[in-house]
């Protein structure tokens, strides 16, 4: 089994919401709440790793490192 960890770095936008940025990987995406960005960062990545044989672990970060 292939596996492999993303790390999103979250971080409140000065506009109002979240974004989140992998760390590592391409992979972008924004939301207006925390629930709405889970979703949004499990399509994203579901879309990125796309015909790939890669299982994916998924972990959201504050900017001081705590686990959101």
């Amino acid at each position: 089994m292939n596996m492999s960890e993303v790390v999103f770095l979250v971080e409140e936008d000065p506009e109002g919401g979240y974004t989140a940025r992998a760390l590592g990987e391409s992979i972008f995406t924004q939301a207006d709440t925390l629930d709405e960005l889970r979703t949004m960062v499990r399509d994203a990545v579901e879309c990125h790793f796309e015909g790939s044989d890669k299982d994916v672990v998924v972990s959201l970060r504050s900017g001081k490192g705590n686990r959101i």
